[in-house]
């Protein structure tokens, strides 16, 4: 659920909708019930993304999203989508690649990497298998940056997760942890 003022007050919007600008034109808080959201900047799921698990965030702007979407405008955030993750009850698999279409060094991942250097070793990576579970790739270490939501399939080059980089410094798998 998202609303339009800050501690879960004004106009709500309590499911997805490719674009629900109309029906709420700021949101500046959210609270997740169940599962897993994926906010987006613009309409149909374009955009910054921002990945929700079950909780509360009455103040979006703490979260760090006012600087992210709306830049120099402090008194909004201005997010106009969610489209909520089914819940994976399975494994989660991911092959990371340091080249693209899938060469160089990889390593096969299940569980979350707050360092993803760590692993592969090196600076970038620029291609990807998800094999089980959504992931999200965060542009720097410890789950921090702009956020990627992958799903199953291949990621031959960055651009097709929507970076403009192959700068990856955290991934973790979409989960509701609580």
């Amino acid at each position: 659920m998202s609303w339009a003022k800050e501690d879960h007050r004004g106009n709500m919007v309590d499911s997805d909708r490719p674009d629900f600008q109309s029906q709420l034109s700021r949101c500046n808080s959210a609270r997740v019930e169940s599962g897993c959201f994926m906010l987006y900047e613009r309409p149909n799921f374009q955009g910054q993304q921002f990945f929700l698990k079950r909780g509360d965030y009455p103040d979006m702007q703490s979260e760090g999203f006012r600087s992210r979407i709306t830049g120099s405008q402090p008194a909004a955030v201005t997010i106009t989508l969610s489209h909520f993750l089914s819940q994976h009850r399975g494994t989660y698999r991911i092959k990371i690649y340091e080249k693209e279409d899938h060469r160089g060094n990889m390593v096969e991942l299940t569980e979350d990497s707050p360092q993803v250097m760590d692993q592969l070793r090196s600076p970038e990576m620029l291609s990807c298998s998800v094999l089980d579970g959504h992931w999200i790739f965060y542009e720097l270490p410890n789950f921090r940056g702009r956020q990627y939501l992958l799903r199953p399939g291949e990621y031959r080059r960055f651009s097709e997760w929507g970076a403009m980089s192959g700068k990856v410094g955290s991934l973790r798998r979409a989960t509701d942890l609580y």
